[in-house]
């Protein structure tokens, strides 16, 4: 049994997981939860997250994730270099689907797994994650002779863009060509822009509605396009994804690892 804490336990993700995990019989969520003043403190996180009373209360503080294995954090970006460091300082696991981060709250992150396990990943569903694989693989055979578009769109809630998801599949992009993706992105184009460089990466974001999350990555050539694409239904596979993670990276050695690691993708 793996116990959980999850950090943004009312938000969309947070009420996601704990419905999830309540179907599951290898893992239980222990502590949940929210940011200071949240109207949903002290309200069951079982009945906020649709899945019936589970006996547990939303709180706002820390001072119970003793009691768990791993952490969950679906909250701010802001509030990430204090959650991962008081995981840290209990010696916990921690799963991190929050994405925008700055680059100190990054090296937060990074700094814990030298001393915990530590589980980062910009999209936790097991479809995109193994579209990840298969970007750079694409990617590779056919090289920069191929343009390559990645288009996104999400939510017209969502603060970040482009999407953490695009972010790592334009790195995919460039990976498989055997290139830095800073050196060949371009975000959204506008203007005069003149002819498109060959080995341009092109990243787009697009917002609007309720889209869960959708996700494609274009290769046009002259007579061709091959399109790979995802599309989030709903938040589950995510949630699922992330209770897939907690699992795995319970009693693993510190480090930084994703789902890569625990889809076994890298083991070839």
């Amino acid at each position: 049994m793996t116990n959980l804490a999850i950090i943004g336990a009312a938000g969309r993700m947070g009420r996601s997981i704990i419905r999830c995990s309540s179907a599951l019989e290898n893992v239980r969520v222990v502590c949940a939860i929210e940011s200071d003043g949240h109207p949903e403190i002290g309200r069951d996180a079982g009945e906020a997250a649709g899945a019936g009373a589970l006996g547990l209360k939303i709180s706002s503080g820390t001072g119970s994730l003793g009691k768990c294995d791993v952490v969950v954090d679906f909250s701010a970006r802001s509030a990430v270099p204090a959650n991962i460091g008081i995981a840290e300082s209990l010696g916990k696991g921690f799963v991190l689907g929050t994405t925008g981060l700055s680059p100190a709250e990054g090296d937060s992150v990074r700094k814990a797994a030298e001393r915990i396990p530590v589980l980062w990943a910009p999209n936790m569903s097991v479809g995109m994650n193994l579209l990840f694989d298969l970007v750079r693989r694409v990617a590779a055979v056919l090289g920069p002779e191929c343009d390559a578009e990645v288009v996104e769109m999400h939510h017209r809630h969502k603060k970040d863009a482009p999407s953490g998801t695009a972010i790592r599949l334009a790195q995919s992009l460039a990976n498989g060509r055997g290139r830095e993706l800073e050196e060949v992105a371009v975000y959204g184009r506008s203007g005069e822009t003149g002819e498109r460089p060959r080995g341009e990466i092109g990243i787009h974001a697009l917002r609007g509605g309720d889209v869960v999350g959708d996700h494609r990555v274009l290769f046009a050539s002259e007579g061709e396009i091959l399109e790979l694409s995802h599309r989030a239904t709903n938040r589950d596979a995510f949630a699922m994804g992330a209770l897939r993670a907690a699992v795995w990276l319970n009693g693993r050695p510190p480090g930084l690892y994703d789902m890569g690691h625990v889809l076994r993708l890298y083991e070839d």
